[in-house]
């Protein structure tokens, strides 16, 4: 996993307590290798190690939640003590009243007593973010491969959970992570965050998404995003719909003009909406009044969303079924005859699996039709006089049934065992 170190300047309590969180996870992940006991079989460690590899996702966002933290409440800390420091620096070298030197410095008392309860509550939330990478420390450790079952549940409960979320299904969500007790496990106030913003987006509401922004800058700025800049087009837009011009001017010249070296072109296309106005039937213009546009913006902000927290941009649990599908799919599943018992006889699989290229498949799998195993050498293929195979199993069991007769499920040719003929696959 990758980690970000913390930002030079941070105060040596930031850094202690990111470095030491960074070693518990160095030290946890040691513990669950070693958690795992050489006497089990290797198909099972092979298992639980295969397990283990998918959980990036499951310790880096709440990581990367308490590392925010962190720099939240250092900015804080950094910007009153300098306020503090300054108000102290003026009061020595003004020529104040002796009443005048008592409020001053009794205000920066009661400023220092304010940046205590911050720091308290900063302190709190601290705490509470280190408590849930311990929480999801301490599940990795209790899997054992002996018993994986209810592991596996637990996991099964977190990949329902997130994708609830991520569906906006929240009350769902929320309901499930407390019925089998696995809040800490689950991201359900990172994602509670991301609704704040695109629900004003959806209500073509820019002012959360600049704020969300503004906590994240250096994040945004590091990874180069784009997506500040296209808010403020939007803002734009929307100031040139409602015909204010001379306020949409003042806006781009204070929040526009200092995106024009890295993204010129762009504000010259916005900018000349000045000029064509909503009502254009120019289609270069035209496209930047349409509502499409905010669909666009809440697509960008998930996509920088999940990338600042380290998430994957799909589903996991879409993830975990494309995994699943790409080892089945096959050019028979989209045919008319495809067997019930094939997930991907249903449209909705379908649909999932269509991006993912078909299953590299070496040798041909024969399956009875019958029992819907496998036919091979301990179970070989039987030859009806009419062309249709079944396997031995199926068909002695039949035999034993009828009295040595024979019924084809699917023609009703009806024949005797002894005319069966043995099929050899090479």
């Amino acid at each position: 996993m990758e980690m970000e170190t913390v930002p030079n300047g941070s105060s040596p309590s930031s850094t202690t307590t990111t470095n030491a969180a960074v070693t518990t996870t160095a030290a946890s992940a040691a513990a669950v290798a070693a958690a795992i006991s050489p006497n089990a079989p290797s198909s099972k460690l092979n298992q639980l190690s295969e397990s283990l590899k998918l959980e990036h996702q499951f310790l880096r966002v709440p990581f990367e939640h308490f590392k925010k933290a962190i720099r939240a409440n250092h900015r804080i800390v950094e910007k009153e003590l300098s306020a503090v420091i300054n108000g102290v620096s003026d009061a020595t070298e003004s020529e104040m009243s002796r009443d005048d030197a008592v409020h001053h410095l009794n205000s920066l008392v009661s400023r220092l007593q304010g940046l205590k309860r911050k720091s308290e509550e900063g302190s709190r939330t601290e705490n509470l973010q280190a408590q849930r990478c311990r929480a999801r420390l301490d599940h990795l450790e209790s899997a054992d491969p002996e018993n994986l079952s209810d592991w596996h549940n637990t996991r099964l409960n977190r990949i329902l959970v997130d994708y609830m979320l991520r569906m906006s299904y929240y009350n769902t969500a929320v309901k499930l992570a407390e019925s089998s007790n696995i809040q800490d496990l689950v991201d359900i106030d990172v994602f509670h965050e991301a609704k704040k913003v695109i629900d004003a987006l959806q209500n073509k509401d820019v002012t959360p998404a600049l704020a969300w922004c503004a906590d994240n800058k250096s994040r945004l700025k590091k990874s180069k995003s784009k997506f500040e800049f296209q808010l403020r087009l939007q803002e734009f837009i929307e100031l040139v719909r409602a015909e204010n011009m001379m306020r949409a001017i003042t806006y781009a010249q204070k929040y526009l003009a200092p995106w024009g070296s890295t993204h010129m072109r762009e504000l010259q296309r916005v900018l000349a909406t000045l000029a064509f106005k909503s009502n254009t039937e120019c289609t270069t213009y035209k496209v930047l009044f349409e509502s499409k546009q905010w669909d666009y913006l809440i697509d960008q902000f998930k996509q920088e969303f999940c990338k600042l927290y380290g998430m994957t941009l799909e589903p996991l649990l879409n993830i975990y079924l494309q995994a699943g599908l790409s080892a089945l799919k096959t050019p028979f599943c989209y045919e008319d005859d495809c067997t019930k018992e094939d997930p991907l006889s249903q449209e909705s699989f379908r649909k999932l699996a269509s991006p993912l290229p078909y299953s590299k498949q070496h040798h041909s799998k024969l399956v009875c039709y019958i029992t819907k195993e496998l036919m091979d050498t301990e179970n070989p293929p039987l030859v009806l006089p009419n062309g249709y195979v079944y396997s031995t199993k199926a068909l002695e069991e039949m035999a034993k049934k009828n009295d040595g007769r024979i019924t084809c499920p699917r023609t009703g040719l009806t024949c005797n065992y002894t005319e069966l003929v043995k099929a050899y696959i090479s």
